[in-house]
């Protein structure tokens, strides 16, 4: 829900929601039992609101485990995620940094990651994914850190 939102628009819609269906292990069966216009009343965009009905639909179906996500390594973590419409390859890696804590993730695709970098190794051009992957090769197995250090840079002068 905080895609591309501020952060303050977000966390209304975010309560709403949670006002709507709850949290904990009813959701997905609410979710699913909400309908769509329910959700879009909420704050929720057309497209959210399915991709939140689609990850319901994964939880309850069992191809999402929820509940043993946290045993599998991070690729495996990624390969789960992914499957559910809306879900790509960043927002998994934050899912990895913010929700489980991983030390060891480096979003080559974020933008102020690739910044950052641009901006710590003095770079003329903003570098590519795969020049973001070399670099912060060298920070493993840390690289979660120092993901955090390239957005900080980001606000100092």
């Amino acid at each position: 829900m905080y895609q591309q939102l501020s952060g303050k628009a977000a966390a209304t819609i975010h309560g709403r929601v949670l006002e709507l269906i709850g949290d904990g292990a009813e959701a997905p069966n609410k979710i699913v039992n909400t309908t769509h216009e329910q959700l879009r009343a909420a704050g929720l965009s057309n497209a959210k609101a399915r991709y939140v009905r689609n990850l319901a639909e994964h939880v309850l179906d069992g191809s999402l485990p929820v509940e043993s996500l946290h045993e599998l390594t991070d690729d495996e973590i990624i390969e789960a995620l992914v499957q559910v419409k809306g879900i790509g390859r960043w927002s998994a890696q934050m899912f990895l940094m913010f929700r489980l804590g991983r030390p060891d993730i480096l979003p080559e695709l974020d933008l102020g990651i690739q910044k950052g970098i641009q901006k710590a190794y003095r770079m003329r051009k903003l570098p590519t994914p795969k020049q973001v992957a070399t670099r912060g090769a060298k920070w493993a197995p840390y690289r979660t850190i120092g993901s955090w250090y390239m957005w900080r840079i980001l606000e100092v002068e």
